[in-house]
């Protein structure tokens, strides 16, 4: 069996579907749910996604494939909405567990494989900058999913439609937070928002995204007078969620507001803050876009360590030195309307293969909890 999973309407894929005859096939019916975090593909119904919309087999399918091709709009250095999330329910293609791979923190294998994925990127006029910053990218998601990219081919199309004209003008002082996680408000995003919350003059409202999807461009049109817009997020298969990646193709069909300054904070699972790279990259091209400000970012990395000692009197420990002092640059910055330098933050004083055991030890825990059996964690579909 093989696979491709492509972003294409009818009238494109109707164009090539000939050279991809008995192939399965992975497209947009307007179905797909994102990613909410859950982990349930980990440590409930291992491999398998407790979604039910027609791509909760996303691991078992890439495993069963002989090959693998995608097909994507390119979108700030990436995959468009739909393919990212495609992608980002396919995490139970790797098992929850961590190691150190060509000195960098990676999901163990559930496979014995390498799969080998083609990537087919279209868009207008790209440059050698942006392809190259699409090679990195599918190397990262490529290094984290255990495969290699056997090919990649970029092919020209025609430019999208322009965006809206703007003249909504901001409200001075105005600042919005956005949390793109789909998790609940105990998750890490939701978490270091309100911690940031709490050091900024303003008293920001905190928008979370997941009540927010039915109904994009409204909450678009509303951030149209806000003067400075921070988006929080967790690194979804290194690179944006893709609930997140939606919001910004959003903006740019419909804002037709002024020139807001943009700062970030993302966090993720995995221990070196680097691997965040390309989320930042991604969101500096949207900034660029858009005409924004782009005014500088938190990145924290062991997130889930960080984020269960937040809420707690040990938040202030010599482990979370870094932590605290990246979130109080990120408030300066925005008090003061001011850019700053990106800030990525790790655990400090809190060694690597000590997170690695502690993270690798809990999710066996979790798994007795959901009423699995350890080695039940490692099944193959």
């Amino acid at each position: 069996m093989n696979l491709i999973i492509h972003d294409l309407n009818e009238k494109e894929w109707n164009e090539i579907s000939a050279d991809y005859e008995g192939w399965k096939v992975v497209a947009d019916k307007g179905t797909i749910s994102p990613c909410i975090g859950c982990f349930c593909c980990w440590r409930k119904t291992p491999g398998e996604c407790v979604i039910k919309d027609g791509y909760e087999d996303m691991g078992a399918l890439i495993h069963h494939a002989d090959e693998v091709t995608v097909i994507s709009r390119y979108t700030y250095g990436g995959f468009s909405s739909f393919v990212k999330n495609a992608f980002d329910r396919c995490i139970g293609f790797v098992l929850p567990q961590f190691e150190v791979i060509k000195g960098e923190t990676h999901h163990k294998k559930r496979y014995d494989e390498d799969k080998a994925f083609t990537f087919i990127f279209y868009g207008h006029e790209l440059t050698m900058e942006e392809k190259e910053s699409a090679r990195q990218y599918v190397e990262a998601v490529c290094a984290n999913i255990r495969g290699h990219v056997e090919d990649l081919i970029f092919r020209e199309c025609e430019e999208e439609t322009q965006a809206p004209e703007r003249a909504a003008k901001a409200e001075p002082g105005s600042i919005a937070i956005l949390n793109g996680s789909m998790r609940n408000v105990r998750g890490n995003s939701a978490k270091f928002a309100r911690k940031l919350k709490e050091q900024l003059k303003a008293d920001p409202e905190i928008i979370d995204l997941r009540n927010r999807m039915d109904d994009m461009p409204g909450l678009v049109h509303e951030l149209e007078k806000t003067e400075t817009i921070v988006l929080c997020m967790p690194l979804y298969v290194d690179g944006l969620p893709a609930q997140v990646i939606r919001l910004l193709e959003t903006f740019q069909k419909e804002y037709r507001g002024g020139r807001a300054r943009i700062y970030l904070l993302a966090n993720m699972g995995l221990y070196e803050s680097k691997q965040l790279v390309n989320l930042f990259g991604a969101i500096r091209r949207w900034c660029a876009e858009m005409d924004f400000e782009y005014c500088g970012g938190l990145g924290i990395s062991a997130g889930e360590l960080v984020g269960t000692l937040i809420d707690q009197r040990s938040f202030d420990n010599i482990s979370n030195k870094k932590v605290l002092e990246g979130i109080s640059c990120l408030a300066k910055a925005i008090n003061n309307e001011s850019a700053m330098e990106d800030v990525f933050a790790e655990p400090h004083h809190f060694p690597r293969w000590l997170y690695i055991l502690i993270a690798n030890t809990n999710w066996n825990r979790l798994a007795k909890k959901a009423g699995i059996k350890p080695k039940d964690l490692y099944r193959k579909l």
